[in-house]
């Protein structure tokens, strides 16, 4: 293959990660007005439908798709589905939190989780891909650092919420990243993992008003359904990105995702914002602006 083929395959690669990076933070960012309609539901239940009808949908796919073959290929090498698993728990983890942060009025946090989520995901890339980081960035990284030290200092505790949203996602990411799997299958396979203990969380301990869908609304029925499609749809997005595009320049589509979540909380549900945590979000806004302008000048 020629120099000018190989650079126009290599272009539209990045062109189609950039475009998959774009659709998946948008889709995240909008994420919380879906969770704020079933503040009412558990979250612990409304993790349990995220993966059951996740399940479901993403197995239309793989039979509309006729991607059934490349599934045993995967299946038949327990490596992988080990690894798989890994991912799996740590996707559970991000999952449950985040519904727990918007439900419980911490949309705020959540969104300065993702904020940071780049940051690590610079870390990330610099340890396990030998991604150098120029002077500029490594400041970036440090004002961020200095940004949550603050908060720490200020009121005593660190944003917890926010960091393990950050860290959970980022590891995600990276093991994704390392995986040779199709973005469906390796995100079909991870939900049939957690199908197992969904399944028996409903049939053995949930105890609520909604849990038996024969007896809620059609409406309501309809909405529990729709987190699969809310839970998968941002996330193949987001595997496809990360198949082509590096951990830094993926990360830094994440700007959209919390900035729509940050106006959402303030603007829309109206939570408050302590002077030390907005301080912590300008040295983070801080960091996130002078790493994207050290980018912007070097790929000039």
């Amino acid at each position: 293959m020629s120099t000018a083929a190989t650079n126009q395959l290599e272009e539209n690669s990045h062109r189609n990660g950039a475009i998959s990076a774009l659709c998946a933070y948008l889709l995240w960012g909008f994420a919380p007005i879906y969770f704020k309609l079933i503040t009412y539901i558990e979250p612990g239940e409304i993790l349990m439908h995220r993966v059951i009808w996740s399940t479901v949908f993403l197995l239309i796919m793989i039979i509309a798709m006729k991607k059934w073959r490349l599934l045993m290929t995967v299946v038949a090498q327990p490596k992988i589905v080990l690894q798989l698993a890994l991912s799996a728990s740590i996707l559970a983890m991000n999952w449950f939190l985040f519904i727990w942060a918007v439900n419980n009025n911490h949309l705020l946090d959540a969104s300065l989780g993702y904020y940071i989520n780049p940051l690590f995901n610079v870390i990330l890339g610099m340890l396990f891909f030998s991604e150098r980081l120029r002077r500029n960035q490594l400041i970036a990284v440090g004002l961020a650092f200095f940004g949550v030290l603050i908060q720490l200092v200020a009121l005593g505790t660190l944003p917890i919420i926010s960091l393990v949203l950050a860290s959970t996602f980022a590891i995600y990411g990276l093991l994704r990243k390392r995986l040779p799997v199709n973005a469906f299958i390796g995100l079909f396979i991870e939900s049939l993992i957690m199908l197992p203990i969904a399944l028996a969380y409903w049939l053995f301990f949930v105890e609520s008003s909604t849990s038996n869908m024969a007896l809620n609304t059609n409406s309501l029925n309809f909405t529990l359904i729709m987190a699969g499609i809310v839970t998968t749809a941002p996330l193949l997005f987001f595997t496809a990105a990360a198949k082509r595009l590096t951990l830094s320049t993926l990360g830094f589509f994440q700007y959209l995702g919390p900035s729509i979540m940050f106006l959402l909380a303030t603007f829309y549900y109206q939570e408050t914002m302590k002077s030390a945590e907005l301080i912590t979000f300008i040295f983070i806004w801080a960091a996130l602006a002078l790493y994207s302008l050290d980018s912007f000048k070097k790929r000039a």
